[in-house]
């Protein structure tokens, strides 16, 4: 368990017989049309080729149920980039407000700069009011506001131009 989990909730790695419950999680924040542009988790496959594998975590209840998981993407395959990741970060809607995504924030923090990620940055659409509240409070700045970056490809809002505002964590250690 990391000192930053709530005593109910364990943050560990993420194995491929998570990738069900997670697949879940993914597809629960997809649907409420406020978490990504994306209209259908992944499958495994494309899941585990495009995150980094050291840096795939879950949070899992006392009686063994995955809450909640975040990981990273690369943002370039240039060099220069090496220490710059994207974070994609989901928790179940039955389990916010217990510090899940807290205790994955900063897992995933301890993670990252271990592994000499100095930048983890994110794109969450303005009106996602608790991710923002979230990430602010776990070390992320407000980077700016991409303004109609893309539409959406799914659900009543399909077609619609949404914002994103960029948010960024950097390392105090690297």
């Amino acid at each position: 368990m990391t000192p930053a989990a709530p005593p109910t909730l364990t943050v560990r790695s993420m194995r491929p017989e998570d990738w069900p419950s997670v697949r879940d999680i993914y597809q629960e924040g997809i649907d409420t049309g406020q978490a990504t542009f994306e209209s259908q988790a992944p499958g495994w496959d494309r899941f585990d080729a495009s995150r980094l594998p050291a840096h795939r975590l879950v949070a899992e209840t006392a009686d063994g149920r995955i809450v909640g998981w975040a990981a990273v993407s690369p943002v370039s395959a240039r060099h220069v980039y090496s220490g710059v990741v994207e974070h994609s970060v989901y928790v179940a809607g039955e389990a916010r407000g217990l510090g899940g995504g807290t205790a994955l924030l900063r897992a995933l923090s301890a993670s990252t700069e271990a592994g000499g990620i100095w930048t983890i940055q994110a794109s969450v659409f303005p009106e996602n009011e608790a991710s923002l509240k979230l990430h602010l409070a776990n070390g992320y700045v407000v980077v700016g506001r991409r303004q109609r970056i893309a539409q959406m490809g799914h659900g009543p809002l399909r077609g619609t131009w949404r914002d994103t505002i960029l948010i960024e964590r950097r390392s105090p250690v690297i």
